[in-house]
């Protein structure tokens, strides 16, 4: 790295080797990179996803609908490796042409719809099984707009802090400041507002903590980029209070295991297609069957 101070070019250029960890898989071009169809399971729903923030948010949401009673929810899904490319392969580009996990194949009507973007797939459950975002005029507001808010904010936790943080190829003081800051900014006004509220529209728990806790829950509890105590995560001690009692529901726990490709392997459901699974095909089960 040279000292001397940073000049943009007139007409920028890509280079392959600059991106740090993720270099491999970005690109400044969309599409397909190979012809690839994707698997189809029984279920009326089929996710295509990994166990990042992004995806464990569906696949919470997806569990709390099932546990809530909502058979119509089944859904099965597939493990897509980011690292290795899967989510350019053709088939999945049809479903969302931005090349990002979470991708959802609703099969559940006449015609099958696709539903790209996190938080663009809790809303169109939510609104197909009338569940987790409130009818009442003031707490639907509420909920639209944590969930937006998130969307609009998680980037800068992710592709902005943690990029800089704990991937980029060296560290940048500027970039890290410029982003540490915004991201305790974000957690104060989780605190602040969690201060007086149970959960993220009030008194009842909605697609707005699904969306909001699979980010700033891991956050606050340390489990991303190392970063706990750089940020002092301990000081927002209302975060750290919903992050709990989120994480506390049995639906939550299973849906954090689901396409989940690292860490312990009893946390580990690459594939999820019947509820089974999660007593039969979790990943240490599987080794233990190889094994044998």
């Amino acid at each position: 790295m040279s000292d001397a101070p940073y000049v943009p070019p007139k007409v920028w250029t890509w280079n392959k080797e600059n991106g740090g960890r993720f270099a491999n898989i970005n690109r400044p071009i969309a599409g397909p990179t190979h012809e690839k169809a994707l698997p189809v399971g029984k279920h009326p729903f089929q996710l295509y996803s990994l166990a990042t923030p992004n995806g464990v948010k569906v696949t919470v949401m997806f569990e709390e609908l099932l546990a809530a009673g909502h058979s119509g929810a089944e859904y099965d899904a597939w493990l897509i490796n980011i690292g290795q490319g899967d989510q350019f392969g053709s088939g999945f580009v049809e479903i969302n042409p931005n090349s990002k996990i979470p991708a959802l194949l609703d099969r559940s009507g006449p015609e099958p719809i696709r539903v790209f973007e996190s938080g663009a797939i809790l809303l169109h459950l939510a609104e197909k099984f009338g569940a987790f975002l409130p009818t009442e005029p003031k707490a639907r507001a509420a909920t639209l707009s944590w969930l937006m808010w998130q969307m609009g904010s998680a980037p800068y936790l992710g592709g902005g802090f943690g990029h800089f943080y704990a991937y980029a190829p060296f560290k940048i003081e500027y970039a890290i400041d410029r982003f540490a800051m915004e991201v305790k900014r974000q957690l104060d006004v989780l605190n602040r507002h969690l201060a007086d509220s149970e959960y993220m529209a009030g008194s009842e728990y909605t697609i707005a903590d699904m969306a909001i806790w699979p980010w700033y829950g891991a956050l606050v509890k340390g489990l991303v980029y190392e970063a706990g105590e750089f940020l002092s995560v301990h000081e927002y001690e209302n975060v750290i209070r919903w992050t709990d009692q989120v994480g506390a529901r049995p639906a939550v726990k299973r849906g954090r295991m689901v396409n989940r490709a690292q860490g312990d392997p009893k946390s580990q459901l690459r594939e999820r297609h019947d509820a089974s699974d999660f007593d039969l095909r979790t990943q240490d089960k599987l080794e233990t069957e190889k094994a044998d």
